[in-house]
């Protein structure tokens, strides 16, 4: 087992345990515009042996949250910007700063592109909007559906988020429909989609 093997060990992915803030891991992505999961992987396994700790990283909560957004590499939104090194995961999925972010570097994460050998993205915000949204109004859907009132609250803090992102972005009917259900009697429960 070679070095960053070991250290990608160290990196504890599974959610729901405390660990990383997903402000610090959209920080970490923002260093480099995009990064894949397996390179954010090796990026917090550097990170965890630079502080001498083991770096627990909810990703799933991170793009769960929109603190992050998954991008696909067909969609030609992310760019290797000069000098960049394209991806070694060829057809992985790119993660990308979410509309919910505000990126922070956590302690010795600023020499990781000294340390990586991952370059520069650059990422077309304009093109993944739609996706994003697409995926909102999905997720605001099967919430009214469920009646989970505790997701209809984020998800209504989203639209907002998502508005300030992409300026050109109207999700009021979204936001509309979320608070409709939590004003609903039962806060959202028995609310079905339509």
């Amino acid at each position: 087992m070679d070095e960053e093997e070991e250290r990608a060990e160290d990196v504890e992915t599974t959610a729901g345990e405390s660990g990383l803030p997903h402000d610090d891991l959209a920080g970490v992505v923002d260093l480099f515009g995009a990064l894949t999961r397996a390179e954010l992987d090796r990026a917090l396994a550097e990170l965890a042996a630079r502080q001498g700790s083991r770096a627990a990283a909810d990703v799933a909560g991170a793009l769960e949250g929109y603190h992050l957004v998954a991008v696909d590499p067909a969609s030609g939104a992310v760019e290797v910007a000069e000098g960049g090194v394209p991806s070694g995961d060829e057809g992985e999925e790119f993660l990308t700063v979410g509309p919910v972010a505000f990126p922070t570097l956590p302690p010795g994460a600023e020499d990781l592109p000294h340390v990586l050998d991952v370059g520069p993205r650059v990422v077309d915000r304009a093109s993944i909007v739609g996706r994003v949204e697409e995926r909102l109004r999905g997720d605001a859907a099967r919430a009214v559906a469920a009646g989970d009132v505790d997701r209809m609250r984020h998800l209504l803090d989203v639209t907002y988020d998502l508005e300030t992102w992409a300026a050109d972005t109207d999700v009021g009917d979204v936001r509309e429909r979320l608070d409709d259900a939590l004003d609903a009697p039962g806060g959202g429960t028995g609310a079905g989609e339509g």
